[in-house]
């Protein structure tokens, strides 16, 4: 009963998170799953929940300004606008 209410609450503090965050906290606990499992080390787990995290975040980023593109201008500057339509 205990690792029920650990896990709803976990899950509730996800809920209330921006698509960057959630991503985030996704790719860092299975990076750390992941690296922690491979090297058998807490290391490799941190190791793991470093990349996850950074992987979690750009996927993340990417969902929440859907339809949008990151264009460069002629000076190198970056900027978002809209993506143009593909029939």
């Amino acid at each position: 009963m205990k690792k029920i209410a650990i896990v709803a609450a976990l899950v509730g503090a996800l809920a209330s998170c921006t698509p960057t965050e959630r991503g985030t906290a996704i790719g860092a606990g299975t990076g750390a799953i992941i690296g922690g499992a491979v090297s058998d080390s807490w290391g490799g787990a941190a190791v793991g929940a470093v990349a996850g995290g950074l992987a979690g975040a750009l996927i993340g980023q990417s969902v929440e300004r859907r339809g949008y593109c990151v264009y460069r201008d002629r000076y190198g500057r970056r900027y978002e606008a809209r993506c143009p339509r593909r029939y």
